[in-house]
């Protein structure tokens, strides 16, 4: 969510904006996540067990800053050097095997009901009913341009005269503010520069004779969701993505191959079926289905850091009973001392 939010940000999250959620697992430490601090035991017991309940529900709108659970953190290898939710236990399986994972990882692996899974916030760009496409880098939902916010940011080239070195002193006189260290600017060669720039720093952008500045398009395709080619034999990338229907509560699609690569983990993990096909034919708990109606809302959720976002590009839907809150604000931020600006600032 970088420059939206920064690291030491300290934020309010409003768990009654969108219904105050009843915890799945009733019985659990107080003010810790799912892990006891040092003993790196389970926080929580499931021998009691609450179906997913909100109360006073409120509508997830478009664009608000939205802190949820992990959706793919159902099941996780438990080592977070190589694994935890950097690379999830299905992004190994996808890369080699089910039982290939289980024989090699089989003492780390471990599952974790809705409310324990990782706390993760990004910014809401699509509800349920919307279709969201990427084209060239630019948002659009529903066939209309979406990247407005002013601190989202995301990689350009820039082309600088011979003999001109850029860092990041160079590049504040230019009113862009990187950090080398997180890998904001990235040399291509000897004057060329991959660099991370936000729509405010673009749209002031006053560059010198010589300065060349190119959109960059990012051609990562590799474990983006839906992970398998359909019959429109799709060759999606991070900036080049969909279209592609989000699931709305009450909404029927037709049970055919390209749905079930795209909601197929809808139906069986979220909202709790089994799914088979047999002789071409799909069955929904043992019952032939033609078509299938879906029981929540869903959302598709994405960083403002666009090129260093993971990101439901790279895991897909939301479902509605892992949305926790609306972050609000920031009550706190620091950064060799506290950083007195963000204070208090509301999260746009």
């Amino acid at each position: 969510m970088e420059k939206t939010l920064l690291v030491n940000d300290f934020l309010f999250v409003s768990k009654s904006t969108y219904g105050p959620r009843i915890p799945n697992t009733p019985i659990a430490m107080p003010f810790v996540h799912h892990t006891i601090p040092g003993l790196n035991v389970k926080s929580y017991v499931e021998w009691i067990h609450i179906p997913y309940t909100r109360w006073f529900t409120g509508p997830v709108k478009r664009n608000d800053a939205v802190v949820f659970n992990f959706p793919v953190n159902d099941t996780l290898i438990n080592d977070e050097v190589n694994f935890g939710s950097r690379v999830t236990y299905y992004d190994e399986v996808r890369r080699t095997s089910r039982d290939r994972v289980w024989q090699d990882y089989g003492d780390l692996i471990i599952t974790r009901p809705v409310d324990k899974r990782e706390n993760f916030i990004k910014r809401c760009v699509g509800i349920g009913g919307d279709t969201i496409q990427i084209i060239n880098g630019k948002l659009h939902v529903n066939g209309k341009p979406e990247d407005f916010f002013p601190q989202s940011e995301r990689y350009y080239l820039l082309q600088v005269p011979e003999g001109v070195y850029l860092d990041e002193e160079k590049l504040a006189e230019l009113g862009i503010n990187v950090r080398v260290s997180q890998e904001d600017l990235r040399q291509v060669n000897n004057t060329l520069y991959q660099v991370n720039i936000t729509n405010e720093e673009k749209k002031n952008l006053k560059l010198p004779p010589g300065y060349i500045l190119t959109d960059y398009i990012f051609d990562h395709r590799n474990d983006l969701f839906p992970y398998y080619d359909d019959s429109t034999g799709k060759t999606w990338s991070a900036d080049n993505f969909g279209p592609l229907w989000i699931p709305k509560k009450n909404a029927t699609i037709q049970l055919t191959r390209d749905h079930i690569i795209r909601y197929g983990r809808c139906i069986r993990v979220y909202e709790g079926n089994t799914l088979e096909e047999r002789g071409g034919k799909y069955f929904i708990n043992g019952v032939e289905a033609g078509s299938y109606t879906f029981k929540m809302d869903y959302y598709w959720l994405m960083g403002d850091n666009r090129h260093n976002s993971l990101d439901s590009r790279y895991w897909g839907f939301v479902p509605e009973d892992h949305v926790v809150g609306k972050a609000s604000l920031i009550w706190f931020s620091y950064e060799n001392g506290p950083r007195w600006k963000r204070l208090f600032r509301w999260i746009k």
